[in-house]
């Protein structure tokens, strides 16, 4: 998929879908854990769920997650769920070609907008993020709940 004029020339961004299963597990090296195919099936097949590859020289070398989030008085917007570049890929344009393709998915969608958040001090987020359009929108407090037990995945 070239639609996107700030993909650089070497990169290709395929959107991946129901029945991309296995372009999801071939990433997995990129993303925090081990995919589990069940996992994988249940984002894929939701309409309102996207996953975006990068490639470079057929190898897979980064990922966006979005999640459309639709509320009775806001309308829908898009939630950059998670973004991951291979460590030798950083700083050659992925991230900000993935979140440019995420943006296009939205505005498609006809989302009003799209967020994230990110820690601060997690300095090569912040830079792709303000480099593909966001703005820093104050200091947000994110708690969470969390009822995995150790060893969960």
């Amino acid at each position: 998929m070239k639609e996107n004029e700030d993909v650089p020339d070497d990169l290709t961004v395929r959107r991946i879908g129901r029945g991309d299963d296995s372009l999801a597990m071939e990433a997995a090296p990129l993303f925090d854990h081990p995919p589990q195919p069940s996992w994988v099936a249940s984002f894929l097949i939701q309409p309102t769920h996207h996953l975006l590859i990068a490639y470079r020289g057929g190898r897979a070398v980064g990922f966006v997650t979005g999640v459309e989030m639709i509320h009775p008085d806001k309308g829908t917007e898009m939630f950059v769920y998670e973004l991951g570049v291979a460590p030798d890929q950083r700083q050659r344009g992925v991230a900000k070609a993935l979140l440019n393709e995420l943006t296009s998915v939205a505005r498609q969608r006809r989302c009003y907008g799209m967020w994230v958040l990110t820690d601060e001090d997690n300095v090569a987020a912040v830079s792709a993020y303000r480099s593909s359009g966001a703005h820093d929108d104050g200091e947000p407090l994110m708690l969470t709940w969390d009822w995995r037990t150790p060893g969960d995945s």
